[in-house]
């Protein structure tokens, strides 16, 4: 039986027409479709598996470096010398964190509490738990500034307990007292005596409240109702809002927790996040773009004006009172011991905190905050939190442990939190976010340009057939057709002017052209 081509021709064409206009509907709903599932699986509900757990257990590794300013000339400081400081460490712990007590409400809020434990990890780690570090005494310089106020009598009094309970100025103590807590006895009378003066009723230390610790009752919204609300705080401890500064604005909750942000981010899009430690609410800005693993992202970084002081940066009065730019007072929020927090080495403080201090050496790339996004899903993929304890002495009369100690912000030292998705996390969400997405953009040219080469070839056979165009002309017609269907017009510039080729022109060159009754070809166009 003869194929009737006409027909097997006027077939494909179909064919080749509904193929080309399932790519161009491609390239208007991928993204509809990808947007639509970003947000179905960015939702905090039990049944996302991955972002899930993500939320729940934090399952990539997650670290705490620390490092300790040893103080090198102690004796000279109490005679009114520069502190000289030696940096030691990184002293590193693995962090685990896990959300507990997780309550979902019909308002489309969760409430949990985040307990976080810590583990030494002497790999990773330069020195031990064992090494010997001398820094400030916070029970002694640090309560002979809050103290200063009291009549001289009091102080005298106060001075003479430092010397019953031989409290020096200065701790000579290893990694593991002062980061986890060593036994005091100037600590036991207090908590006996003075119950709530300390913020620990057991062993003093600078993290000794930190581990096997919660972070609060945080209530954050699911992003049910409102994906662009997703993990923003809705409450913290039951509060909206908080008490420790003097303007609304300070005291304002905003963001999310500090782990995972809303999804769809811009270069013009802030991370803001709550952090109990800090007391209070920060910012991030955009820095620039970059790629992690193949996986596009954005940098994210402090900007200069987070810790200025009320009279570079007005706005940020409500923390004050204020030092140099660079200085965050935390002493609202910690018992009003005098603490400031910083970046490492005051890095984007007052340059002249360095003048007081000998041995600080501040770096953007060591010393600079940073979180790597991926903006599609807002889910970090780098994270690196540097942060800096810093006391505030000077010579206090009446107490005589202080000597005679020039005023100073005295660094004792800074950490830095930091974690990467990593292992099969990383392959699943590459293989998710990034080559799904690719491979679905690819298919929809490959189906346009599949459709348009079947439709043209099957035209020219259809009219091959009904006009007998000769074998050595269908090739370079299909070409012509071809170049015509992606490239309607393309054109150069040669010498000073500008010569336009139309390959419509060329199209119309073979469309116009007759046979002439004995079948020989010939044009009309000229």
């Amino acid at each position: 039986m003869a194929v009737n081509k006409s027909k097997v021709s006027a077939g494909f064409i179909v064919v080749g027409v509904l193929t080309a206009f399932f790519g161009i509907v491609l390239v208007f709903v991928g993204p509809v479709i990808i947007d639509d599932q970003v947000v179905k699986n960015t939702i905090i509900d039990p049944k996302n598996d991955l972002s899930y757990t993500m939320w729940k257990d934090l399952p990539v590794p997650f670290f705490m470096s620390v490092y300790f300013f040893h103080v090198l000339n102690p004796e000279e400081i109490l005679k009114g010398e520069k502190p000289m400081v030696e940096q030691r460490g990184p002293y590193v712990y693995r962090k685990q964190c896990r959300k507990e007590n997780i309550t979902f409400h019909p308002n489309s809020t969760v409430s949990y509490r985040e307990y976080r434990r810590y583990f030494f990890e002497p790999s990773m780690s330069v020195g031990n738990e064992s090494d010997v570090i001398t820094i400030p005494n916070m029970l002694v310089l640090g309560a002979a500034v809050m103290l200063e106020d009291l009549p001289f009598a009091l102080r005298l009094l106060i001075s003479a307990t430092f010397k019953t309970f031989k409290e020096g100025p200065f701790l000579t103590k290893t990694v593991e007292e002062l980061m986890w807590g060593y036994d005091s006895k100037l600590v036991e009378f207090l908590n006996k005596y003075l119950p709530g003066m300390l913020p620990s009723t057991g062993k003093f230390g600078l993290f000794a409240e930190f581990n096997n610790s919660n972070t609060g009752l945080f209530t954050i919204h699911t992003g049910r109702d409102n994906i662009k609300n997703v993990h923003k705080v809705d409450s913290w401890n039951g509060l909206t809002e908080l008490s420790y500064w003097r303007t609304p604005q300070c005291n304002m909750i905003n963001g999310t927790a500090g782990q995972l942000w809303p999804p769809f981010m811009t270069k013009e899009t802030t991370l803001p996040f709550y952090s109990p430690d800090a007391c209070r609410s920060l910012e991030l800005v955009y820095q620039r773009p970059g790629v992690m693993n193949g996986i596009p992202l954005y940098r994210f970084v402090a900007p200069k004006t987070m810790f200025a002081n009320g009279t570079d940066y007005p706005p940020n009065e409500g923390f004050c009172p204020c030092r140099q730019s660079g200085l965050l007072n935390v002493s609202s929020c910690r018992y009003n011991s005098p603490v400031f927090i910083s970046h490492p080495h005051f890095f984007n403080a007052d340059p002249v905190l360095l003048d007081y201090v000998l041995g600080l050496h501040p770096t953007e790339e060591e010393h600079g905050l940073f979180i790597d996004i991926h903006p599609l899903t807002g889910v970090p993929l780098n994270v690196s939190i540097r942060l800096q304890l810093n006391l505030y002495m000077k010579r206090i009369p009446g107490i005589t442990e202080t000597g005679k100690i020039s005023e100073v912000v005295m660094p004792m030292l800074w950490f830095e939190e930091n974690g990467y998705i990593d292992g099969p996390i990383l392959t699943t969400f590459h293989t998710n976010l990034v080559i799904l997405p690719a491979v679905m953009e690819y298919m929809q040219y490959i189906f346009i340009a599949l459709g348009l080469f079947t439709t043209i070839v099957a035209a020219l056979v259809y009219y091959k057939v009904r006009v007998r165009i000769p074998h050595s002309q269908l090739l370079p017609l299909i070409l012509c057709l071809w170049l015509a269907a992606c490239f309607p017009t393309s054109g150069w510039r040669k010498g000073a002017g500008e010569t336009t080729l139309r390959l419509n022109g060329i199209i119309r060159l073979f469309i116009n052209a007759q046979y002439a009754e004995d079948g020989q070809y010939k044009s009309s166009a000229t």
